[in-house]
């Protein structure tokens, strides 16, 4: 059985509906250690036939066996096998990769293989020196000669142990002694058990074969036999395989190392979209932290006011007037995860303070409960002693410019409330200063049970219009446990409690902080639509740069989906080297910026999260790939023939 066997071969090329008849019924046999001269003139149909036997067309008609097997309906990535397990082509041109060291040429063939890295490193250097080429492992193609760069694209054709090797006009561009020199290397490969097919129009060339077969207008004229052929096997090739995600990797960042200015260029373009979307997050982090931080220097975070009625924001406090919390609204907020206790509470508006025939008008009278922080109380006491008050400093100096001095005394106070009548009356009653607490609140203070007490007094049943539930854990299981209790429905059947006082002002500010955050953030996005549009151009241009090279990984044996990987690597590691260096880059000036700071607020102004970067991380990778997509997906679908006399 013949190694390979070419039956009546035809292939036409159209010219809009014009026929041209390249291949006329091509049929022969090839066997191992033969060196086989494809002789004729130019446009003789030689080099489509080598394309046909090399697995790179398959569009004719005919058939073409291989150790008895057909290929006619084998598909490409059967035909992908095909060329890499038993094809290896020497180019006239020689059709090196630029970018990769010679070492690496031949070196590209075997990361296909199951060889280790140094095994790989191994054999291409072994191939290397066979063809006269040691000392020059380490250069590029183009600093080499016509003569090497050819040795180089025989070692790179012997790499992966190939049964049958395809020499298209391999001595064209070489001077005479060149000419010599490769002719007796490919001789001594076919000596080996290797079928060399070398296409030529010189006599001279095709004197070095076993045998010559002259073409001529797509037809064979003549099958002559110079000299027996080499009685020799060829050893079991080596295990190939297509190249893995690692391989594509490595390919990937030496075309980006190759390239290094313009890549470091459009790292740049990339990082800058990364780095305003990282930073604007993190000064949203910031400006909140520092808000609640300011807030919460007065105010106990653990505690929250809670309140019946749709009013809103929850500070509306003609509305909470009007709500009466129950003692089964009561057990059912203490029932919620996280609330430690629950504490009744009551108020009113407009309350009046007379000292020494000095009127007052304070903005709200509240019962005295944990959300104000015993450290902000600067003189006195809380107001726990029965019909005692509490005031804050910005209501105590109006009262006296030695406000500490009124730490002690009695003082009138005055507020209006509404009768079980429903008519509008005064409540007043004397009162002794039990400390002044530091805050810019106008929020008077006083104990339940003396507010109780005046109402009492008064012949009024006190309503509790809210409750400060006190919160378990740290400031984290504050936002959610808000929610549950937000959640509840309340002794009516309705979802009607809502968070009041300091807690809803927070909770609002943050909401406003994180919303103009993101807008800003978005607006700082929109630079990375910018930057993907570059990664699209750049791959495209890439494509059309590198499409000799894509058409040399195809002849190679590489599949389209390597092809494809190998561009979504490029687009991959772009995103992430912006992405990273952006990341850097913001957390270097982050540090700055507090740094200066410092004294003038003494708090973290920039606050970047890990959240943040691997966001940003994240999205520009996404990004990068997706940008990626058409570019990969063209340079998989371009023809192996027509990529390889690319210029």
């Amino acid at each position: 059985m013949a190694l390979l066997e070419l039956k009546d071969i035809q292939k036409s090329y159209y010219l809009g509906k014009e026929e041209f008849k390249v291949l006329k019924g091509i049929s022969l046999k090839f066997n191992h250690g033969e060196f086989v001269s494809l002789l004729g003139e130019s446009g003789g149909g030689k080099s489509t036939l080598m394309n046909i036997i090399g697995g790179l067309d398959s569009n004719y008609q005919g058939d073409v066996f291989l150790n008895g097997k057909s290929l006619k309906h084998d598909t490409d990535k059967q035909l992908d096998e095909y060329r890499r397990k038993t094809i290896g082509f020497i180019f006239q041109n020689f059709n090196l990769i630029g970018h990769m060291t010679i070492l690496g040429n031949v070196q590209v063939a075997l990361e296909m293989s199951d060889l280790s890295h140094a095994e790989q490193v191994k054999r291409a250097t072994q191939l290397l020196e066979r063809v006269g080429l040691g000392e020059h492992i380490h250069k590029h193609p183009n600093q080499l000669s016509g003569g090497q760069k050819q040795r180089v694209a025989i070692a790179r054709a012997l790499a992966s142990d190939p049964d049958i090797i395809i020499a298209d006009e391999p001595t064209g561009a070489l001077d005479a002694q060149n000419t010599d020199e490769i002719l007796k290397l490919l001789d001594e490969i076919a000596s080996e058990g290797k079928l060399v097919l070398t296409v030529t129009h010189s006599d001279k060339v095709a004197a070095y074969g076993t045998r010559v077969v002259h073409m001529a207008n797509g037809q064979i004229d003549s099958d002559k036999k110079l000299r027996d052929s080499y009685d020799k096997e060829p050893s079991n090739g080596m295990k190939l395989h297509p190249l893995r995600m690692i391989d594509t990797f490595k390919m990937a960042f030496q075309q980006m190392s190759y390239n290094l200015k313009r890549n470091l260029l459009i790292i740049f373009g990339g990082a800058i979209g990364i780095f305003s979307v990282i930073f604007m997050l993190g000064l949203g982090n910031g400006i909140k932290g520092y808000i609640n931080h300011q807030i919460y220097s007065q105010i106990n975070p653990n505690s929250v006011q809670v309140t019946k009625g749709k009013n809103g924001s929850g500070t509306d406090t003609s509305a909470m007037l009007k709500s009466n919390v129950t003692d089964k609204d009561i057990s059912k907020l203490k029932d919620v995860k996280n609330v430690k206790q629950v504490e009744k509470g009551a108020m009113a508006v407009s309350p009046q303070l007379t000292y020494n025939g000095k009127t007052t008008q304070g903005q709200i009278l509240q019962t005295y409960n944990s959300t104000i922080l015993s450290n902000t109380i600067k003189q006195g006491t809380k107001p726990t002693a029965l019909n005692t008050v509490l005031l804050p400093k910005s209501v105590a100096q109006k009262i006296k410019s030695n406000y500490k001095s009124l730490v002690g005394k009695n003082i009138k106070l005055s507020f209006a409330f509404l009768g079980n009548n429903g008519q509008q009356s005064l409540m007043t009653k004397s009162v002794k200063v039990s400390g002044i607490y530091d805050s810019a609140s106008p929020i008077i203070s006083v104990s339940y049970d003396t507010l109780k007490g005046i109402y009492k007094d008064n012949k009024q049943t006190l309503k509790t219009n809210f409750v400060t539930a006190d919160i378990k854990g740290g400031v984290a299981n504050v936002n959610p446990t808000q929610d549950k209790i937000k959640a509840l429905k309340s002794s009516n059947g309705k979802k009607d409690f809502q968070i009041t006082g300091a807690g809803s002002i927070v909770s609002t500010l943050n909401t406003y902080i994180s919303l103009a955050v993101n807008v800003l953030a978005a607006i700082a996005g929109i630079s990375l639509l910018v930057s993907a549009i570059m990664i699209i151009v750049v791959l495209y241009i890439s494509v059309a740069e590198r499409t000799k090279e894509i058409g040399i990984l195809r002849a190679l044996g590489v599949t389209k989906g390597n092809v494809r990987g190998l561009f979504f690597s490029e687009a991959l590691l772009l995103g992430l080297f912006s992405s990273i260096s952006a990341t850097i880059v913001a957390y270097l000036i982050q540090w700055g910026i507090n740094s200066a700071a410092s004294g003038a607020i003494d708090y973290s102004i920039i606050q970047i999260t890990p959240g943040n970067a691997i966001f940003g991380i994240v999205i520009a990778v996404i990004i990068n790939l997706l940008a990626a997509l058409l570019p990969a997906g063209r340079a998989a679908k371009l023809d192996p023939i027509e990529s390889l006399s690319a210029e």
